[in-house]
């Protein structure tokens, strides 16, 4: 699988990341078989080439699914965590559960996760914020890059990023429904263009979003995905066509994992008029932003 610098991290990582979300609610979909369920999947893209894995402790047992595994492969991969504490003792607290949790020393990196209004970016970066407590892990070890991450405004991106220049990585949607009806709270442009300028690293999420749920959810993912492989390999090429994007999430549901995978593998580099064909067939398929909200 083809590996990108990952902004200045001084890591090469893989275009796919295991993303944990989709191990974390197996036991909903599958109570009995869970962990071997989550060993499959994740023997799976280990084999595949991929060395990044992104989780965080509000992705329900994935933490759990993953401690044994993590002591094994340590030193193949980079591990991404997050916490959604906004204060210095509360991010303090979670970071260590979460290191017990893993059977980990360190992460590689260690994010503000969904930070969804300019209020919490401050609340984050001032006094007594959780930023506090990331300076200190860094300090000693505990952490060795620092990112954030958002969902729904592309401005509170660009405000971190130019706020606190020691913002290593940035998550965030990159998807082409984004695109087939951009807004300011959505267009990720600005952002990836600000990345690229910082040398920070971008993961992606989203890519395979058609829009929001509009009949009983099929699906772990909170939107509703595309299912068929064409489309896919479509909108994961258009996603990891970005420049500045250095690798994307799998999503919250493992029956996807497959189609996903099978996307990284065939994946070419869309120039700009294969980008815009993309959209413009995204717009007439109907496919709409997650942001804003409609």
């Amino acid at each position: 699988m083809e590996l990108r610098q990952f902004g200045r991290t001084g890591h090469k990582v893989s275009i796919l990341t295991l993303g944990g979300c989709a191990l974390g609610w197996l036991h909903e979909q599958a109570p009995k078989n869970a962990q071997e369920q989550a060993d499959r999947a994740i023997e799976e893209v280990i084999k595949r080439g991929i060395n990044i894995i992104d989780v965080a402790p509000s992705y329900g047992e994935a933490e759990v699914r993953l401690h044994s595994w993590i002591p094994r492969i340590r030193e193949k991969i980079f591990l991404a965590e997050k916490t959604m504490e906004r204060t210095k003792e509360g991010a303090w607290n979670e970071l260590h559960r979460s290191l017990e949790r893993l059977g980990t020393s360190y992460f590689d990196l260690y994010q503000f996760h969904a930070v969804s209004s300019m209020d919490e970016l401050d609340q984050i970066l001032g006094k007594d914020g959780a930023i506090e407590a990331f300076k200190e892990a860094k300090e000693t070890g505990l952490i060795k890059n620092i990112g954030i991450t958002c969902h729904s405004n592309m401005k509170i991106l660009i405000k971190a990023l130019n706020s606190y220049e020691d913002f290593n990585t940035i998550l965030l949607p990159v998807y082409v429904a984004a695109m087939a009806h951009p807004h300011p709270s959505n267009d990720f442009r600005p952002v990836l263009k600000l990345a690229q300028e910082k040398n920070v690293g971008v993961i992606a999420i989203k890519a395979i979003s058609r829009r929001r749920w509009t009949f009983a959810k099929k699906y772990g993912t909170w939107y509703q995905p595309l299912d068929e492989q064409i489309w896919i390999d479509d909108a994961v090429g258009y996603t990891l066509s970005q420049e500045g994007v250095t690798t994307y999430s799998l999503p919250c549901d493992l029956r996807l994992w497959p189609l996903v995978l099978e996307a990284g593998k065939k994946f070419k580099k869309l120039d700009t008029s294969g980008q815009k064909e993309i959209i413009q067939r995204a717009k007439a398929d109907s496919f709409k932003p997650l942001f804003p909200e409609k």
